[in-house]
């Protein structure tokens, strides 16, 4: 089954529709590939995606898992805009080696390759992805990423998800005052983990809760931490966490 869908928008006010909606700067398609994400007007985090322009349109490549929420809030939000939503049979097609002519850049990270978009099946060159992830701290949605995420302590903002000078979308109020006016005092972080542990387990010190484990490969894992309770020893299950 695909894990990714492929939507196409059209329509002449397609750009300045999407503009006033996330969190990236949309008019940088004309570079190569935008990450973005939308949210709530609360500030959390709904579902991310990337935007690719072809032609006079859009592509929207987003997780199959939250495809039909997203279109929803964005059909939503149209109303009067000039702006269609079409499904499309491409597929992404990604890798970390060669990157062949009709690809592009991940723009989160050097590591995570290229992606492209064809007719056909769903396919990679059988990187590790979640190595690849954990080893760079990069979350994925439905893992790291849910409905509970405020995008900072995801660390969007570092993976080129977030433009903080482009103006309103939404959510952009939230957003931007976690970034100027507050440190923060929880987010994703690499860990060291010694043992086994599902993904979703509570991390604990001390006796108290400090953050859930998420996403391992060999011995580093990413944590969604409280930094004020990370302490010399933490444990998740029977494994046992330190700060990388």
């Amino acid at each position: 089954m695909a894990t990714r869908r492929v939507i196409r928008l059209s329509g002449p006010e397609t750009i300045d529709f999407l503009q006033g909606l996330v969190t990236n700067d949309v008019n940088k398609i004309d570079e190569g590939l935008v990450y973005a994400a939308l949210l709530t007007p609360q500030g959390k985090y709904l579902g991310d995606f990337f935007l690719k322009k072809q032609g006079d349109d859009v592509l929207l490549d987003l997780a199959e898992e939250q495809a039909d929420d997203l279109i929803r809030r964005l059909t939503m939000y149209k109303l009067r805009s000039k702006v269609s939503f079409e499904p499309t049979t491409l597929s992404v097609v990604r890798g970390t080696k060669e990157m062949p002519e009709d690809a592009l850049p991940d723009p989160r990270h050097p590591a995570l390759g290229w992606r492209a978009y064809r007719e056909g099946e769903e396919s990679d060159d059988g990187s590790n992805w979640d190595a690849i992830r954990v080893a760079h701290c990069i979350p994925a949605s439905g893992v790291e990423l849910t409905p509970d995420t405020f995008i900072l302590e995801a660390r969007l903002q570092d993976l080129n998800g977030v433009d903080f000078r482009k103006g309103c979308y939404v959510g952009q109020e939230v957003t931007a005052r976690m970034k100027h006016k507050t440190e923060l005092r929880k987010g994703l972080k690499q860990v060291r983990i010694s043992g086994d542990a599902p993904v979703g387990s509570e991390i604990t010190a001390n006796g108290k809760t400090v953050g859930t484990l998420f996403t391992q490969a060999g011995d580093k894992a990413i944590a969604y931490l409280r930094f004020d309770r990370v302490a010399d020893e933490m444990h998740a299950g029977d494994a046992k966490i330190s700060v990388s």
